[in-house]
């Protein structure tokens, strides 16, 4: 009797456990046939790089029928300048930028989270304020200013101001990260002589390594996919982007290559996938523990 009412019990459990296992397969399902739409165009790109430029669209097949990797020369070599300019100045921008942003708003997010001085909390809530403005609002003064400067047709638009902590997302990701780190050992680096600025340098940064990480893959990121920005303050081929240098083979007349143009998006993509492969742990540390108390 107790073996068959075990083997009853057994029974009972099975049918949750099917459907379970019936869920997580049709779920998984779902899963991989978004993945397939949403990196079908990535795909696509990447086929058209090596497919004719008679082929690319006529159809919608991701073989091509037969491999030709001279776009790949004709896009490096191709314009008045090689592509090589444009990434050049992509790194040295992207990598000034994210010099910049790190530095400069991990100091603004130090004063906010651990200094007491008149007005913080107002300074603070009108920093936030800014992430309400679109980029578009502050354009025009922007430009008039740089255009006295005589900055404009020079990177320096684009790099300066990341060193005087422009990007409110940032400092305010580091303010909740630095909140979150133990004010005694502030307390016990004061007892011992340590300076704010020491405090800063020998303590908080060590500690924060995750979330400046993460501000740093952003701002690598987001620099490096500009558009807007460069084409508002560069003129000079010499100093153009990857992004604009890709919008140099587009011809308004219709005889854009469209096979050079991929095949430099896909080397332009090269970059950003690397930062997220080799980053991808501490980017996720640092948006996961931003708001959490140690």
């Amino acid at each position: 009797m107790t073996d068959a009412k075990l083997v009853s019990f057994s029974d009972d459990l099975n049918p949750p456990r099917e459907r379970a296992l019936i869920l997580s397969v049709l779920i998984h399902a779902a899963l991989i046939i978004a993945s397939i739409v949403m990196l079908y165009p990535l795909l696509w790109m990447l086929s058209g790089s090596v497919k004719d430029q008679n082929e690319i669209f006529q159809s919608a097949s991701l073989i091509p029928s037969s491999l030709d990797f001279s776009a790949y020369v004709r896009g490096w070599m191709g314009a008045q300048v090689t592509f090589g300019t444009f990434v050049w100045n992509s790194v040295v921008i992207a990598v000034l930028s994210v010099i910049g942003n790190v530095v400069s708003c991990s100091l603004a997010a130090y004063a906010f989270s651990r200094l007491r001085f008149w007005g913080r909390d107002f300074w603070f809530a009108l920093m936030l304020g800014t992430l309400m403005l679109p980029y578009h609002v502050t354009l025009i003064p922007q430009y008039i200013l740089f255009l006295k400067l005589g900055w404009v047709k020079t990177m320096l638009p684009l790099v300066v101001p990341k060193f005087l902590a422009v990007d409110a997302f940032f400092i305010f990701l580091m303010v909740q990260f630095f909140r979150g780190i133990p004010r005694e050992l502030d307390e016990a680096a004061m007892m011992d002589g340590c300076s704010p600025w020491r405090i800063y340098w020998k303590i908080m940064l060590p500690l924060s390594l995750p979330v400046l990480a993460t501000a740093a893959i952003f701002s690598f990121i987001w620099t490096w996919d500009d558009f807007f920005g460069p084409l508002i303050y560069l003129s000079d081929i010499n100093t153009y982007t990857v992004q604009l240098g890709l919008r140099s083979f587009v011809d308004s007349t219709g005889s854009s290559d469209w096979s050079s143009l991929f095949a430099m998006s896909s080397i332009s993509l090269i970059p950003v996938f690397l930062i997220f492969l080799f980053f991808q742990r501490l980017l996720i540390d640092g948006i996961a523990t931003a708001g959490l108390k140690r």
